[in-house]
């Protein structure tokens, strides 16, 4: 047996008659996601955002038992 499919199963998805929703390679995203990945990407270049180590060393100050 090859341990890289020892746990893997194969079974027909029409068995369970499944049917998919939606195409696996669509992309389709609600209104207001786009909405707000929009919005996030204006801020982005306008310079409207926080940095990691930002984030991170006020957290630190807020909770000093997360040190």
């Amino acid at each position: 047996m090859n341990p890289n499919k020892k746990n893997s199963a194969k079974e027909p998805a029409d068995a369970y008659e499944v049917i998919p929703r939606v195409d696996a390679n669509e992309e389709v995203f609600h209104p207001i996601l786009v909405q707000l990945i929009e919005k996030s990407k204006k801020e982005f270049k306008e310079g409207k955002f926080i940095t990691h180590e930002d984030v991170m060393k006020n957290l630190k100050e807020k909770f000093p038992f997360l040190k």
